[in-house]
């Protein structure tokens, strides 16, 4: 297994909509398998295939708080969103360090694909009804964010990119 490099707004490869895996081998269990290793590493409770470069269908989500209850989603669906919303304070591992409210459905029942290609549905409410709409939105190449204001965005951007430099200039120097 591997710590797989999770791209930072305001990457442009993150608006990338993912296509739909139509195969199921040791090469999308290792995917898998890092992007897991790589979201417990972060610490996060959801990762997109895409946050990692990888523009295929593919979410996991662990909101378990002993880190033991990985759920793999593969060509996503939702079937069914309720009229109700509910306000949640979001984060992303994209976004690191910034956190606001995203109102959303407060119920969805989703139909996925298991890591064999087989077919379920889920209901879900709660965080994990939260963290399944926001890796969705990851595969259609959507970030929380952009459920912000603009002047909101702008500041989030501004300081990301900044902080991005300061990185850089900090591995420079240590060179």
């Amino acid at each position: 297994m591997a710590i797989l490099n999770i791209l930072r707004y305001p990457d442009p490869r993150l608006h990338k909509v993912a296509k739909p895996v139509t195969v199921f081998d040791a090469r999308l269990k290792k995917i898998v398998a890092d992007m897991a290793e790589t979201m417990y590493d972060a610490p996060g409770v959801g990762l997109a295939a895409s946050q990692v470069d990888v523009h295929e269908q593919l979410l996991i989500i662990d909101t378990s708080e002993t880190h033991d209850d990985l759920r793999i989603f593969i060509n996503p669906e939702i079937l069914w969103s309720s009229a109700e919303k509910k306000i949640y304070d979001e984060g992303c591992l994209s976004v690191p360090g910034i956190y606001d409210d995203v109102e959303r459905p407060a119920q969805v029942t989703v139909r996925a694909l298991d890591i064999n290609g087989k077919p379920f549905e889920i209901s879900a409410d709660g965080l994990l009804a939260v963290c399944i709409q926001h890796e969705m939105d990851h595969l259609k190449g959507k970030i929380f964010v952009e459920y912000l204001s603009p002047l909101k965005r702008n500041r989030i951007k501004t300081k990301l990119l900044k902080e991005e430099r300061e990185m850089q200039g900090t591995a420079r120097r240590q060179r």
